[in-house]
């Protein structure tokens, strides 16, 4: 078993099974930014932090940065 616990299989079914919804949920996030302004960051953070599994926020955290540099 690799570290973490969960097998590369069981990953890449949970990375595929939520993937839409990792891409909504860091969509919604950016679209908050322009409204927000600075205070974005700060916000986005305390989103973050509300959501889970781990695993899950990981990858809205990968969506937002691809997006941001998009």
């Amino acid at each position: 078993m690799s570290p973490g616990g969960a097998s590369p299989a069981n990953r890449a079914a949970f990375h595929q099974q939520h993937q839409l919804a990792a891409l909504a949920e860091a969509e919604r996030l950016l679209a908050q930014r322009s409204i927000l302004k600075g205070a974005w960051f700060d916000w986005v953070a305390a989103q973050l932090y509300q959501l889970g599994p781990p695993p899950f926020v990981s990858m809205v955290r990968r969506e937002l940065q691809r997006l941001t540099q998009a």
